[in-house]
């Protein structure tokens, strides 16, 4: 990890309730295919932010050119007011908002670890890091046949990293990265972008890991976005989009630590040391 004292790891403060914009209602419900949930798409940028109402032609003018850089300020706005960003593919620079009608989250004491993941991770043999190489889990997430990752969305994940509102769990295997999964905090909620395999089972013990690590931190809020039968499997649920709002509200308002549990590592040596000086 490349933070070592505890002082350096930032706490993730609540998120006022008077700066999440409201988004336009209504607009035409999009069906996303592939097993996903039915979904409002919102234009980027004339839907969200600002008051312009979804256009009955947005399926048509959806992906107008003539539009302001994605800002990590602008995203940190969009998921406080429960929604995120897509894009059509890693050539394609268009960007919209997604507001799924159901929402895939994980509820922290339902995670299932099966007995064959138990037994691996009993086994050892891997390392887990954290942000040790944020960039190389978004390129490997994005280097797939269909990806949403596009190089703007791509340098906004980068900022927030740097501002320590994005995370990697990373699990390293023989000095390779051999799995991972990334997200974003805000309050206490932590919205998980996605994740990745290059061994077997390396995006589960990064999954593992990230569990025990948002337990530990007091996170209230887990969301996946969307829900997969191996995420299902885990004890991922779909929630309808009013609960996930409910949820996420409380979330926003409340502190986490994404931290606490190296805080916890490293405070005794520190405390040591000061003693002894």
């Amino acid at each position: 990890m490349p933070r070592t004292s505890a002082e350096d790891w930032p706490v993730s403060g609540r998120y006022p309730p008077e700066r999440i914009p409201a988004l336009p209602e209504g607009g035409p419900v999009v069906d996303l295919g592939h097993g996903l949930p039915p979904a409002r798409l919102l234009r980027f940028p004339h839907d969200f932010p600002g008051g312009h109402p979804i256009s009955r032609g947005m399926a048509h003018d959806m992906f107008a050119s003539a539009r302001p850089t994605l800002t990590p300020e602008l995203m940190i706005r969009a998921y406080a007011a429960g929604i995120f960003p897509m894009s059509d593919g890693a050539d394609d620079d268009s960007i919209f908002w997604v507001d799924p009608q159901r929402r895939g989250v994980f509820p922290l004491d339902r995670f299932h670890v099966s007995r064959s993941l138990s037994r691996r991770i009993r086994q050892g043999g891997f390392e887990i890091a954290i942000n040790r190489d944020f960039g190389g889990v978004v390129e490997a997430c994005a280097d797939r046949p269909e990806t949403w990752i596009n190089a703007d969305i791509f340098r906004t994940y980068t900022a927030l990293q740097a501002m320590g509102q994005a995370h990697s769990v990373e699990v390293w295997i023989d000095g390779a990265l051999a799995g991972g999964v990334f997200g974003v905090t805000l309050g206490a909620a932590f919205f998980g972008e996605s994740m990745f395999s290059r061994q077997r089972d390396g995006s589960k013990l990064a999954l593992v890991h990230l569990i025990e690590r948002l337990r530990a931190g007091g996170f209230q809020l887990f969301d996946t976005q969307f829900t997969t039968t191996h995420l299902e499997s885990l004890g991922a649920v779909e929630i309808p989009r009013a609960e996930y709002r409910r949820q996420l509200q409380l979330a926003l308002a409340s502190e986490a630590d994404f931290f606490a549990m190296d805080r916890q590592r490293v405070q005794p040596s520190e405390q040591r040391s000061a003693q002894t000086s």
